[in-house]
């Protein structure tokens, strides 16, 4: 059970359920229950002085008869209060009306408690019922445990403080990172958190309906201010960060990950560019690649266990990896379908998981800021087969773990699409993705891409079902990078035979059709008709 308890703990869970629904039953009676601790969590408190968050209804009396115990109260967020009024799929980015806001959290007033040298919580836990993540009470908890150590919480010599807590789901790993787990037993973890990485945390709003951040200030073109965000650098620590794609199974994304390498060195970044490769990418295309600017970590391919075989989704598990690029502290994960216009490298201030939103409470997995770590790449394959993924792929797994993120403005994945298909949405798009100089950070070619296309026309125009994704404007500065590339590099972007004949018939389909736009009539002169 991914949430629940470790490997090592499966022998205890029935005992764990039983536990569980005793406690569930007996609260609705609002009695107090003695549970018993394992001796390893009085050892982490012991001549400790601790706050107790959310034990109200937990037989505590010899933790509280010690002077060094302190119960935190708060008010319970309403029960009207749902996870989508935190996370909606679209908010006003550019203020156009008013800022955007999230709803309040209550937190209690931490000022008027002493420091505390451990934070002791109950984690309320709804699982294996629906939607079970994502609940707005359970978050409650999490974030008071987390602001607590932040602002009273007692440091020791590396900084950290020490947490307990008591749920049969595991705590929220947005928040407290399995790295900092010191000790599990059945339904109790002891932790030692970065009060540093808390912090930045916990400065973040609740909820995607407010920018984590925003890259722009007043007039959209104004860089963001980085020293705004110094402050969360530790002193005198060199931080190692990279831009990683990753391409397996197929060639046909090779060009993409080339044009990507260029574009992202056209920002002007000193950053590492690491591409993850399996056995099938080899020979030229591999030296090809290198000479576009990445460097190589060759992987070995996760198949998705439950996708169908030869399908697009088999191995969309093998983006996994990045988590094992542990000789970096912050990986910016870009998928090779993208192109990059202006510098990002301020994403490499954020923390784990910064995205942008794809629908409702969904977050996009083509532009991630993501924090390597061997336990967390062994949490996703020990539960890989355990987790449903909505959308059958990577995206939907991720988002099934990752429930708290936090939004990024969408001009750092501008997706290629025009699902209102009016002539507003779609002048206002395509000045967004001709503008010069640009006012996207990165625009991601959602449908066909372009080098499957001709160069002439964005080929999405010919057939029914991909024309939301049609723009010949962004089409064009796609080209427009190509173009700037070595021609060594650009023969990597043809055609193949069945490419073309495949053209071909979306084109006498798109005439037999009638399309009114009638791109199926243009005439080509893209060198690569004849290869």
């Amino acid at each position: 059970m991914f949430f629940g308890r470790m490997p090592q703990e499966q022998g205890k869970a029935e005992d764990g359920l039983k536990m569980k629904a005793v406690l569930e039953t007996k609260l609705t009676k609002k009695k107090s229950v003695r549970v018993r601790r394992p001796g390893f969590v009085d050892e982490a408190v012991r001549g400790k002085k601790i706050g107790m968050i959310n034990m109200e209804e937990i037989d505590t009396c010899d933790w509280l008869s010690k002077r060094d115990a302190t119960t935190v109260g708060f008010d319970r967020v309403s029960e009207n209060f749902e996870w989508k009024d935190l996370f909606p799929e679209w908010i006003d980015e550019e203020e156009d009306n008013e800022g955007p806001t999230c709803p309040e959290i209550p937190m209690p007033d931490f000022a008027q408690f002493d420091e505390v040298d451990a934070v002791v919580a109950r984690l309320p836990c709804q699982y294996p019922e629906k939607g079970w993540g994502r609940d707005v009470v359970r978050l409650q908890v999490h974030l008071i445990a987390a602001n607590l150590a932040v602002k009273r919480g007692r440091r020791d010599h590396k900084g950290r403080v020490r947490l307990v807590f008591w749920s049969s789901c595991r705590p929220m790993m947005e928040l407290f990172r399995c790295d900092d787990m010191v000790k599990s037993d059945g339904q109790w973890w002891v932790y030692e958190a970065e009060v540093g990485r808390l912090e930045k945390k916990v400065s973040l709003p609740v909820g995607s309906c407010s920018l984590a951040l925003p890259l722009w200030g007043e007039g959209i073109n104004n860089v963001y201010d980085l020293s705004k965000l110094q402050h969360n650098r530790t002193a005198n620590t060199t931080r190692r960060e990279a831009y990683a794609t990753v391409v397996h199974s197929s060639d046909a994304y090779v060009c993409g990950a080339i044009t990507l390498a260029q574009s992202l060195r056209a920002t002007g970044t000193t950053r590492d560019l690491l591409i993850l490769l399996d056995k099938s990418i080899a020979g030229d295309k591999r030296q090809a690649l290198v000479d576009a600017g990445w460097q190589i970590r060759e992987i070995k391919r996760i198949r998705n266990p439950r996708a169908a075989k030869n399908t697009y989704n088999e191995y969309n598990y093998s983006k996994f990896r990045l988590w094992q690029l542990t000789d970096y502290d912050k990986i910016v994960f870009i998928d090779s379908d993208i192109l990059v216009f202006r510098n990002l490298d301020v994403l490499f201030h954020f923390p784990q998981m910064s995205a942008t939103g794809n629908d409702g409470s969904i977050f996009n997995s083509g532009v991630m800021a993501i924090e390597p770590s061997n336990c967390t790449f062994k949490i996703l394959m020990n539960n890989r087969k355990e987790v449903v993924s909505y959308n059958g792929g990577d995206q939907g797994f991720l988002n099934e773990v990752f429930f708290w993120w936090h939004r990024l403005p969408r001009r750092v994945n501008f997706l290629k699409n025009f699902w209102s298909n009016t002539s507003l949405e779609a002048a206002m798009k395509n000045q967004l993705f001709g503008a010069d100089p640009p006012k996207l950070y990165a625009v991601h070619y959602l449908g066909l891409k372009p080098w499957h296309c001709y160069r002439d026309y964005d080929c999405n125009w010919n057939i029914g079902d991909q024309r939301v994704y049609a723009s010949d404007v962004a089409h064009r500065r796609w080209w427009k990078i190509h173009d700037a590339m070595d021609e060594k590099l650009q023969k990597f972007c043809g055609l193949t035979e069945r490419r073309r004949i495949e053209l071909a018939w979306d084109r006498k389909k798109a005439e037999e059709f009638g399309f009114a736009d009638r791109h199926w009539s243009v005439k080509v002169s893209d060198p690569r008709r004849l290869e």
